[in-house]
């Protein structure tokens, strides 16, 4: 494991089916208490990914992109849509460092994943090679979760718990079952989000 660098890009990877502002409050929180963070990539998943009502790959794109087109520290890649299949993580994480060979590229996720993180195709290299900012669901420790697993424990240097953790109950799921009930979800995403999927007709 590469010692701490400057500069940290942060793969946030998802559905994003719709993005909601939780999504961008958590990817803020990342920016403002980590220094060495500087920007943010959102990474929808494929629509080849088995997901229930997973709509196109275009629209979750654009949804995201009229969000981060207004954020210096975030932007979207379209890296895991433009492949024929849904690419493992460490596929991704791994061609990003290619293409940002002066940042350390590191990516978040819950510690719900981070129990199942064993599981994960190549998650031994995983581990060694990428740094991993972990946001706490619900009641879960941190540490605890690692202390439970030897394959955790034993990459204990790659997991950083993300502190002053924002938590919401809010998901893409109970926002689409909104908009099928034909109620809105004005405060739940972005403005730009919710003007998108109104003109698309989406989630009808």
């Amino acid at each position: 494991m590469k010692d701490l660098i400057k500069k940290q890009i942060v793969v946030f990877g998802g559905c994003f089916n719709p993005p909601l502002n939780s999504h961008f409050s958590l990817a803020e929180q990342l920016i403002e208490e980590y220094s060495q963070i500087e920007k943010i990539i959102f990474v929808p998943v494929n629509s080849k990914y088995q997901k229930v009502d997973l709509i196109d790959n275009e629209h979750r794109y654009q949804m995201l992109n009229l969000v981060c087109n207004k954020n210096e520290h975030f932007e979207v890649s379209s890296i895991e849509m433009d492949y024929a299949r849904q690419l493992y993580t460490i596929e991704t994480l791994t061609e990003l460092q290619k293409q940002y060979e002066e940042y350390e590229i590191c990516f978040t996720m819950g510690s719900d994943n981070l129990k199942e993180l064993e599981t994960w195709n190549q998650a031994k290299e995983l581990a060694r090679n990428f740094r991993v900012y972990v946001f706490e669901r619900d009641e879960d420790d941190m540490e605890e979760i690692i202390h439970s697993s030897e394959f955790l424990r034993e990459n204990r240097q790659a997991f950083i718990k993300v502190e002053n953790n924002i938590k919401s109950n809010l998901s893409s799921s109970f926002a689409r079952r909104k908009i099928r009930s034909g109620k809105s979800i004005k405060y739940i995403a972005p403005d730009e989000v919710v003007s998108y999927i109104e003109k698309n007709k989406l989630y009808r």
